[in-house]
């Protein structure tokens, strides 16, 4: 004890430096630590925002899905609401002799109608789901049918136009007397001779001014009673 009092005594001096140095000793320590705790915090902080970066991420995934599931959704729609406008003709022979435009493949506008619906079908896919996911085939898909209903609305409008006007009157009337002919070959109520000979009778009237879509004629086929060779 009496060694340190006299060492405290004698060098008294030397508790300013050393107590400088030690504060700083100190300070330093602490400074260390909240460098470290800071690293901690930011690190932390980091995590969490790659966290809620790929949260984020992840949800947008599931919207952009949801929005291309709906888009393709609605271009499925007119391609549906098109083709059934088409089949109104194919179905109603008396609409389509009205309209004789629809079915002539040599009018350039009825032409390009056709080839837009043939591009639209093929591209078509089996439902929305099948596109999800593919950008490009969703826009070919979407292009496609957009044309397809381009073309249809210009060559029906046209066909309304003209209506039969292009074709001559003696041409003209042997439409009309088909027209007729095809009424009782679809007629119920008529036998199925009469029904047989108006279809053919309406047949040899149309030789060379139209050709009936497939469809037609086995719509107006089914309607009589047995097969009728082609």
């Amino acid at each position: 004890m009496d060694s340190v009092l006299h060492f405290a005594g004698n060098f008294w001096w030397l508790i300013f430096p050393l107590g400088g140095v030690i504060g700083g000793g100190v300070r330093a320590v602490a400074a260390a630590n909240e460098r470290r705790a800071e690293r901690r915090l930011e690190r932390y902080r980091i995590k969490q925002q790659a966290k809620v970066a790929m949260a984020e991420a992840s949800g947008r995934g599931r919207v952009d899905e949801a929005v291309a599931r709906r888009e393709v959704t609605k271009v499925l729609q007119r391609h549906d609401g098109t083709d059934a406008r088409w089949l109104d003709y194919e179905l109603d022979v008396a609409k389509l002799l009205d309209f004789p435009l629809m079915t002539d493949m040599r009018e350039p506008l009825t032409a390009e109608f056709h080839r837009a619906r043939s591009r639209a079908d093929l591209l078509r896919p089996a439902s929305a789901e099948d596109l999800v996911g593919d950008r490009d085939a969703q826009l070919d898909y979407r292009d496609a049918v957009h044309d397809y209903v381009t073309a249809f609305d210009v060559a029906e409008a046209e066909a309304v136009r003209r209506r039969r006007s292009d074709f001559s009157v003696e041409a003209q009337e042997r439409l009309e007397r088909a027209q007729r002919l095809l009424r009782v070959a679809s007629d119920g109520a008529a036998t199925v001779d009469e029904r047989r000979n108006a279809y053919s009778k309406a047949q040899r009237e149309l030789d060379g001014l139209i050709v009936l879509p497939a469809v037609t004629r086995a719509g107006i086929e089914r309607r009589i009673a047995g097969e009728i060779e082609a």
